[in-house]
């Protein structure tokens, strides 16, 4: 069964685990992971720390500022899918990014560029989405000098 939560759920999630993680309280394993990513992003914390303001916040279109919530969503998304390598060689064009980079943050960042690319262009043109595209694209960044 395929889940596919609201937006206003994910905007819940990522301010839950942000506040349950400033109270010591114990975290889910994605929770943890999840952390682990709010943590990289500070600048985030204070959208964060209220959820009835980003809840508020979700009808506003401001093509000039990121979503913190589809930023650590994509996070999410691309450390998934190292962990389980689908797409096939995801988990290693993101470990050799991340030897190139020398962090995994921007690895991730780079594979972000064409996971969005990918999203972009099957919802412009109506249809799936590419796997072999977005792999094409990662394993791009990772191999190029």
């Amino acid at each position: 069964m395929l889940i596919q939560p609201s937006q206003a759920d994910v905007r819940r999630f990522f301010c839950g685990v942000l506040t349950k993680s400033r109270a010591g309280a114990a975290l889910e394993p994605i929770e943890i992971l999840a952390s682990q990513w709010i943590d990289e992003h500070p600048e985030y914390h204070a959208e964060l720390s209220d959820v009835d303001a980003a809840l508020a916040r979700m009808l506003e279109v401001n093509p000039a500022r990121e979503s913190p919530f589809l930023h650590l969503s994509m996070h999410l998304s691309i450390s998934e899918q190292c962990s389980i390598d689908q797409p096939r060689g995801i988990r290693q064009a993101v470990e050799l990014l991340s030897h190139k980079r020398q962090s995994l943050h921007e690895a991730h960042h780079q594979a972000m560029e064409c996971l969005g690319r990918m999203i972009y262009e099957s919802q412009q043109a109506g249809r799936m989405p590419d796997g072999q595209a977005y792999m094409d694209c990662v394993q791009r960044h990772a191999t190029r000098d």
